[in-house]
């Protein structure tokens, strides 16, 4: 695996392979590699001949409350794993070959509308950070096709957004969430949690299971079915941020009329945000009850 600093660098090892004719895939990550992250890189394998896999702490991304100063930075393991799928190329700048004027001054790209509703209401700016930190990656790789994870499901409807407004030359994939034995979206910021709270977690993913399962059943009264279900939520221990059933593809709050939906949440165990979504299909045949 080669491991690159600067873009320069990137850029110069890419145009090598891409005069022979190959393919480039990109998967984004911040570090502290799981399970679900090296899914996204057996699933560039199949879509490119050069898989390259970013590690970048995005400062743009994190709020000033949030947890920047103390999300994991794992970089030897990240490389072991890695290394263990013949990964090509691990692109692992620091802040300044990102932002050399600082993140202040750095031309910064917006979604709106998207943006505004779920995580982007609780964080203000995140998916703006988001944006940039991606654009930047998708031009310096200059990839064919990027990979990103279904479990920020919010994410990758900005992003896919994103590159259809600008015309960005890319196809983008989206994995699904891989998850622990108990149900638990794997996550780096698992880590935060507690043994007690560790054993509450995947109640998180129990309660969105049983509302899919309700609106399969034919539950259409979807905000009763929000109200009830954050109402559990703070009995158990949770403290929700949002909790919503929406259209699957334009993320806006669910009609009678819709077939394909998704559970968007999101709720803290203690003082760790976890988020995570399911996928509901309808039949035309559902009643309301």
């Amino acid at each position: 695996m080669l491991v690159v600093n600067t873009v320069k660098a990137l850029q110069e090892t890419l145009t090598a392979h891409r005069l022979k004719g190959k393919k480039t895939a990109l998967v984004p990550t911040m570090g502290n590699l799981h399970k679900g992250h090296l899914q996204l890189v057996k699933t560039a394998q199949k879509h490119a001949d050069i898989v390259v896999v970013t590690l970048f702490v995005n400062p743009m991304q994190f709020g000033a409350n949030e947890d920047l100063d103390r999300y994991p930075r794992t970089f030897r393991s990240d490389c072991d794993q890695l290394k263990t799928l013949d990964t090509d190329i691990l692109f692992a700048p620091v802040i300044d070959e990102i932002y050399p004027r600082g993140g202040d001054n750095t031309t910064q790209v917006r979604v709106p509308h998207v943006t505004t509703v779920l995580c982007g209401a609780s964080r203000p700016g995140h998916f703006d950070g988001v944006t940039t930190i991606v654009t930047k990656l998708f031009n310096i790789t200059r990839a064919d096709v990027a990979i990103f994870g279904e479990k920020d499901y919010q994410q990758l409807a900005v992003i896919r957004r994103m590159v259809d407004d600008l015309n960005i030359p890319i196809s983008i994939i989206g994995e699904p969430i891989i998850r622990e034995t108990d149900g638990l979206a794997m996550s780096s910021r698992n880590g935060y949690l507690s043994k007690e709270q560790r054993l509450l977690a995947p109640r998180f993913h129990g309660i969105l299971t049983h509302i899919k399962q309700r609106i399969i059943d034919g539950n259409r009264d979807f905000s009763k079915l929000e109200t009830t279900a954050k109402n559990q939520l703070c009995e158990l221990g949770f403290k929700p941020d949002y909790l919503h059933i929406y259209q699957h593809d334009e993320l806006r709050p669910a009609t009678i009329n819709d077939t394909k939906l998704v559970i968007v949440a999101a709720v803290f165990v203690g003082s760790t945000r976890l988020i995570d979504n399911l996928h509901v299909h309808c039949t035309e045949t559902t009643v309301l009850i």
